[in-house]
């Protein structure tokens, strides 16, 4: 009876490990797939002709339609630079250098992934349309309240995550020797 009783405990020990890690795996992914840099994430191997299994197991999970390697590359941001979750009872600016793109897009989406601009406003801002300073690097403010500069008005409430989605760039390719990302830093809170 002992011997039943341990080995039910192994079988539920090696089930719960087993898939905890999958899950682990496929909805963060830091230690198998997702290159990390700073507080942006992205799927490297997304779009590639023969992607790891982790990215593989990630794109059926989210069964989300994704560029192409050669189109571009996804980097999302659910927390600030010192590592506090993102939401919008709190002023944020994004500062610094974006890694060389032809052309790139930042949004703002809930949880589920629904965009949460503002109404009425552009649901993202875009490379194209931003004032920049006088080094090329980028300032931009998100929040539900007014700011200054370069702005992205969110509405509503709770958490939300930053998507900045590069196209035709050579980031994380062995060719772009700018890998670096812009930080997200928290400013005033409600």
């Amino acid at each position: 009876m002992r011997f039943v009783f341990y080995l039910l405990v192994m079988i539920a020990v090696a089930l719960c490990v087993g898939f905890g890690l999958s899950y682990y795996a496929l909805t963060d992914g830091r230690l198998f797939g997702v290159a990390q840099v700073g507080p942006w994430a992205a799927w490297p191997d997304v779009g590639s002709n023969a992607p790891n299994p982790y990215t593989r197991g990630h794109l059926a999970r989210t069964a989300a339609f994704e560029l192409g390697q050669s189109e571009g590359l996804q980097f999302t941001a659910t927390s600030d630079s010192d590592g506090q979750p993102l939401s919008r009872d709190c002023a944020y600016r994004i500062l610094g250098k974006t890694p060389l793109a032809t052309f790139w897009t930042l949004a703002a989406q809930d949880e589920a992934g629904v965009n949460i601009a503002a109404p009425d406003v552009a649901p993202a801002m875009r490379s194209s349309d931003i004032a920049r300073a006088d080094d090329g690097s980028i300032i931009i403010n998100v929040g539900t309240r007014l700011l200054p500069l370069n702005w992205l008005e969110l509405a509503g409430e709770g958490p939300f995550k930053l998507v900045l989605t590069l196209y035709d760039t050579a980031a994380f390719s062995g060719f772009s020797s700018d890998a670096s990302m812009p930080s997200i830093i928290r400013g005033d809170c409600a």
